[in-house]
């Protein structure tokens, strides 16, 4: 099974709990595929999908999806233009619209400014998982609510998770891995 691991504005494949998953996962025989996306300078969805193009031939039924913070708004981009039914995403501090925040919103409006095809994306993925928290000091607890709702799926609250970054002491994340074990 493939796993694509979608990081966030400011972020990269290297940070957080990503090295340790991406480690775990490789243990447990999986192939896991971290792109480094341009951010802030070209964050761009446009930039992001040109990068992203050489691995859509490589996505199929056993393919799983996880994106931490700006990383779920670029999955369900891509989730809207496949022609296949992938088996799980995983959204991690999920968030569809602007902050608040000019720091972020300034690079993250080409993901969140449109509007999103939620039929064609759910007809794209088996199951979602959406995990928050509930001091997340960027992306308030609604969003990941919005995005449960319109995906049919249920929000995983972790209690003072912050943002799930090295910064909140999330340089594992063990609750994801049990859960992708159980797909």
């Amino acid at each position: 099974m493939k796993v694509f691991m979608i990081h966030g504005a400011y972020g990269g494949p290297d940070e957080n709990w990503f090295p340790w998953l991406k480690k775990e996962l490789v243990s447990l025989g999986y192939e896991v595929i971290a792109p480094k996306f341009p951010t802030p300078t070209g964050q761009t969805l446009n930039n992001w999908a040109e990068i992203f193009k050489p691995y859509l031939s490589e996505i199929n039924e056993d393919t799983i999806f996880i994106g931490h913070s700006l990383g779920p708004a670029f999955i369900m981009s891509e989730l809207e233009k496949i022609d296949v039914k992938i088996k799980a995403c995983f959204f991690v501090s999920a968030f569809i619209e602007l902050l608040g925040m000019e720091e972020f919103d300034s690079i993250n409006r080409t993901f969140v400014e449109r509007k999103f095809d939620w039929d064609n994306i759910k007809r794209h993925c088996h199951k979602f998982f959406i995990y928050h928290s509930n001091n997340d000091p960027y992306i308030p607890v609604n969003c990941g609510e919005m995005i449960a709702l319109e995906l049919s799926a249920n929000l995983d609250i972790i209690e003072g998770a912050g943002h799930f970054n090295k910064a909140a002491g999330y340089t594992k994340f063990e609750r994801i891995l049990e859960d992708i074990k159980k797909i």
